[in-house]
């Protein structure tokens, strides 16, 4: 059976609703948990996220996003900007407590091209998507002079490790996840780079 012909293009406003669905995918129920509690009165937790998406900046913005489609149909998506050359000082008391470990990370990874989100709906994986959006991040890396490539995973997600393992990715540091009453099997988040 031949391989379907995914396209790839610069994702655009009217991709928001499928972007706030790979940012929950990529943060495994993180992002949907947060939405729900920034939810004001008649918004629900994925209007937040499609809202998010739709900004001009920002990590999750639509500007740093790839989408792989087939036809019509969004099959996966791929969020990457770079880094600062210096990591960026935050005190942990601003910010809620979940975010602190991965912040701590993302600045142990400076100057790096950063991979915030790369997730595909449950019915395209195994098609190659995650390697093919890899390779258009390693792209952006060079074509941006970045000294690599970093991601943060859940130590739970062993599907995605091996993949990035495959990839070249390694290992760099790890912190506790903070979970609040967020529900993960995972127990850190691991920084990996490349």
């Amino acid at each position: 059976m031949p391989k379907p012909n995914f396209e790839y293009r610069q994702a655009e406003h009217k991709d928001a609703d499928d972007l706030a669905r790979f940012i929950n995918i990529a943060g495994e129920g993180l992002p949907h948990y947060l939405w729900d509690r920034m939810a004001e009165a008649g918004e629900d937790a994925w209007g937040v996220g499609a809202k998010r998406a739709c900004r001009e900046d920002g990590g999750f913005s639509y500007r740093n996003a790839i989408m792989a489609t087939l036809g019509d149909a969004a099959a996966a998506c791929l969020i990457s900007y770079a880094l600062p050359p210096s990591p960026e000082p935050f005190d942990p008391t601003s910010v809620p407590a979940m975010f602190v470990p991965l912040m701590e990370l993302e600045n142990l990874a400076p100057n790096n091209w950063y991979i915030n989100v790369l997730a595909a709906y449950p019915q395209f994986r195994g098609q190659g998507l995650g390697s093919r959006l890899l390779e258009i991040a390693q792209q952006k890396a060079d074509q941006n002079n970045c000294a690599g490539l970093s991601l943060i995973v859940s130590d739970a997600n062993q599907g995605a490790i091996r993949l990035y393992q495959r990839f070249g990715f390694q290992e760099r540091a790890a912190r506790p996840m903070i979970k609040d009453e967020w529900i993960n099997p995972g127990r850190n988040w691991v920084l990996l780079v490349k």
